[in-house]
């Protein structure tokens, strides 16, 4: 809170937690909204009335209510009792004790063990052959942190099985979240995920985190000092598509990096992999506004502009200084087969709601990327 940070914890006394989840859901004003990465994806994409999604996790009675019409729920995948994610929202200025919020963010707890176990990732990728996905999106390999290290071993072991045997030709993005066990991070890393999804989603703390874990570029710094340094942040997009990325000499498949931090978007490609990305960012940022304010559109006397209106594109090496023209808000640059484009976000000073901000970044970014596949 102190920093303004978006993190996600997991709470590991059950019947504690079941008392807080109960008393806070009785609680006169209590608020249920669908919670989970994949399903606030899912309901983003549903949205859109052309879109049918399938969504495969633990779904309760509250949640499948919750739910859009578009998105469907295989039978396997429904339960008794719902799964709550508690979250503990405030605003910029807030003060907590000796913490006062740079800005507004949230804080998410939970105690959700059959997402933490992956428990229907079987179930999804077998109902895909009836489904024929154009896309899939997976998320809440954060939540595994909740079990103990064998349990994870195996089951990353297994996941990366069961993704590889998605149907080539269907893109896959993987959505990252807030992780304190740098051992799993490296895990996620090393052990093929990276190399079995198409694409990433994440934020500047998952970046820096991954950087730390898997001894990466920019990796000594403990944690950002206010706004997220875009040469910095560029550094580590471009080692990870460099070092985990697809290469003539590398049999993976992740050519696509979307990063968003509150003040700016930056979406990253392999080249000739991928087209429209001014189109995706450009979504992408807009859509951190209108949600934040809960506003069908822009309201200009809502938002501000906070990002850097100039940078340098790197730190490692030679970077171009980059001024930013109103005119043209998305700026773009390249680097040895990389792309970069570059938004800045019209900020929302007085947020409704943060909790699932970067996944709809994320939903309405895949919405407007057009992908080449290349067999």
């Amino acid at each position: 809170m102190g920093k303004g940070a978006a993190a996600e914890r997991f709470f590991s006394d059950k019947e504690t937690f079941h008392d807080i989840a109960q008393v806070a859901s009785k609680f006169p004003g209590a608020q249920h909204y669908v919670g989970g990465n994949a399903a606030l994806i899912g309901q983003k994409f549903a949205a859109n009335s052309d879109l049918k999604v399938l969504l495969c996790g633990p779904v309760g009675p509250k949640l499948h209510e919750l739910l859009d019409d578009n998105v469907f729920v295989p039978p396997e995948s429904l339960q008794e009792v719902d799964e709550f994610h508690l979250i503990l929202e405030y605003q910029a200025g807030e003060e907590w004790g000796q913490l006062k919020a740079p800005h507004a963010n949230r804080f998410i707890f939970s105690h959700d063990l059959s997402n933490g176990a992956m428990s229907m990732l079987e179930v999804f990728v077998s109902s895909l052959e009836e489904f024929q996905p154009d896309l899939v999106v997976l998320s809440g390999l954060h939540m595994m942190e909740g079990q103990s290290k064998e349990l994870q071993r195996k089951r990353l072991l297994e996941v990366v099985t069961s993704i590889s045997d998605i149907p080539a030709g269907i893109p896959i993005h993987l959505e990252l979240a807030s992780m304190t066990n740098r051992e799993l991070m490296s895990s996620i890393v090393h052990q093929q995920v990276f190399h079995v999804v198409t694409s990433l989603g994440l934020n500047e703390q998952e970046l820096l985190f991954l950087s730390q874990s898997a001894a990466g570029p920019h990796s000594s710094l403990s944690s950002w000092d206010g706004v997220p340094d875009v040469g910095m942040v560029s550094d580590i997009l471009f080692w990870i598509l460099k070092e985990h990325g697809k290469s003539k000499s590398r049999a993976s498949d992740l050519t696509r990096i979307h990063f968003h931090t509150l003040v700016y978007h930056i979406l990253v490609t392999v080249d000739g992999h991928w087209a429209n990305q001014l189109a995706a960012v450009a979504a992408g940022a807009r859509v951190a506004g209108t949600q934040a304010c809960a506003t069908e559109a822009i309201d200009t006397g809502r938002v501000s502009l906070r990002a850097p209106l100039e940078f340098l594109t790197s730190h490692s090496e030679a970077g171009s200084r980059v001024v930013l023209n109103p005119d043209e808000p998305v700026v773009e640059w390249r680097r040895e087969g990389v792309s970069f484009h570059f938004t800045p976000v019209l900020v929302c000073k007085d947020p409704v709601r943060t909790v699932g901000l970067g996944d709809a970044i994320s939903a309405e970014g895949l919405f407007y990327s057009e992908v080449h596949l290349h067999y």
